[in-house]
């Protein structure tokens, strides 16, 4: 569990920690289902400038950009350059080889600025309606939680890796389909009960959960069939698209 733990923050957040001794299949799979835990002192920076904003009354689409900057720092913007690398792979070629070449050169091309800015601006406006209230930022700093759990998706059994090297591979098909439905079942539980407590209709909480859960779906089954799996890439897009799904859902 310690070594889990430890590759679980290191790899989702900037928050120094002792590497993991070793990085085997159960350290992974404790990894991707600590996720949602591990990013919590991003979420609750997230809440704090919710509540900070609320107190001063600063615009907040302006807090809702400095929280989406907050994340892209806490996270050293890594899954922001998975959602571009995804896209520009997607873009660049229905050669798998090209694709993923393409992936691996780090640079952005117009697909995957394109990308970076709708989803990114699909953030800011969700979070705009949210941050606007102190239960409204309790709310937002659930979801950047929640959202960590679409990597028991990117990485259930079943789900094989596009290449043998990068970070998709010793992440891929680590998580069972119980544990998957076992975290998902809890995140929509306390989702439906803060939405509820926020002023929303509890039911909005499980249909944003189910929305965000079709996106990663959906899109583990595009790279899966373009790319031949995942990788390290498709599981920063998923992180940043169900964000997205859910502060949009429940705005």
């Amino acid at each position: 569990m310690r070594d889990g733990w430890r590759l679980s923050v290191g790899t989702l957040t900037a928050l120094p920690v002792p590497p993991p001794r070793a990085v085997d299949r159960r350290s992974a799979r404790d990894a991707v289902l600590l996720a949602p835990v591990a990013v919590l002192p991003l979420a609750a920076g997230v809440t704090l400038l919710g509540l900070v904003g609320d107190r001063f009354g600063t615009p907040t689409p302006v807090v809702a950009l400095l929280a989406v900057g907050l994340l892209a720092l806490g996270t050293r913007a890594l899954h922001w350059d998975g959602l571009s690398d995804t896209v520009d792979g997607l873009a660049a070629s229905y050669d798998r080889e090209r694709a993923l070449t393409v992936m691996r050169s780090g640079t952005s091309g117009p697909a995957g600025v394109l990308a970076t800015v709708l989803v990114a601006g699909l953030q800011v406006a969700g979070l705009t309606s949210l941050l606007g209230s102190a239960r409204g930022a309790v709310l937002a700093g659930l979801l950047v939680c929640v959202s960590r759990a679409a990597l028991t998706l990117t990485c259930r059994r079943g789900v094989p890796p596009a290449r043998r090297d990068g970070l998709g591979n010793p992440l891929a098909g680590v998580v069972p389909p119980g544990a998957v439905l076992a975290l998902w079942g809890l995140a929509a539980a306390g989702v439906a009960v803060v939405a509820a407590w926020y002023g929303a209709e509890w039911w909005r909480g499980l249909v944003a959960l189910g929305l965000g859960a079709v996106v990663v779906v959906a899109l583990v089954r595009r790279t899966t069939r373009r790319f031949g799996g995942v990788t390290g890439d498709v599981y920063g897009a998923a992180v940043e698209l169900t964000v997205a799904t859910l502060v949009v859902a429940l705005a």
